[in-house]
């Protein structure tokens, strides 16, 4: 027996939690029957362009799996990462998200990106994937992270970055050589050099 497309679609929004208007059209959900979904309140507009389940939990992640559905392939990056990782107390207004240099430029109302764009190791290397409420997000690891913010110290601070490398060695004071690996990826290992000296 096939499904109707009702079925179709909550079974795609259990399955991945945020899905955009053309991946319910690819399971046979068109945007009539998506409005007449939304108007029955068996689904609902989570942000502009996507949808998800009535009712389902929400978290401070949440706007990670908006910004994952919207630019798929994008990393999650600097400020936003180190919110993730809890490296810093600070809670970025925007989506800080690495796309690659060659990669369409997306434009979004919401939720707010803002992109740096990489390319090769820098983009590749230390990328882990979590699932945030049924959606993989990809972010950069921790150690990743810390040495990117050394990377971009001139967009978001020195202060932001010695600050995240003490918090990092805090949290894994045996996983130094990880940040130092990965400031080797991003070419700025002379930079980080000395403010790991003076941890030790």
């Amino acid at each position: 027996m096939s499904k109707t497309p009702s079925d179709r679609a909550k079974h795609l929004l259990k399955r991945v939690g945020i899905a955009r208007s053309r991946d319910l059209e690819q399971v046979g959900v068109s945007r009539t029957r998506l409005r007449r979904l939304l108007e029955r309140g068996l689904i609902e507009r989570v942000a502009r362009g996507l949808y998800g389940l009535p009712g389902a939990a929400r978290t401070e992640r949440h706007h990670l799996a908006q910004a994952a559905r919207r630019v798929p392939g994008g990393v999650i990056c600097l400020l936003s990462a180190l919110r993730f990782h809890g490296l810093t107390a600070q809670n970025p207004f925007e989506i800080w998200m690495a796309i690659d240099r060659k990669a369409w430029r997306p434009k979004l109302d919401h939720p707010p990106l803002r992109l740096l764009y990489l390319s090769d190791a820098a983009l590749k290397e230390g990328v882990e994937k979590h699932d945030v409420g049924g959606v993989t997000v990809q972010v950069f690891s921790a150690a990743k992270t810390v040495a990117d913010c050394f990377k971009f110290r001139n967009k978001i601070g020195i202060d932001v970055a010695v600050e995240a490398l003490r918090d990092y060695q805090r949290l894994n004071p045996k996983q130094l050589e990880a940040v130092w690996r990965f400031a080797e990826v991003d070419r700025v290992a002379r930079v980080l050099q000395p403010y790991l000296e003076s941890l030790g």
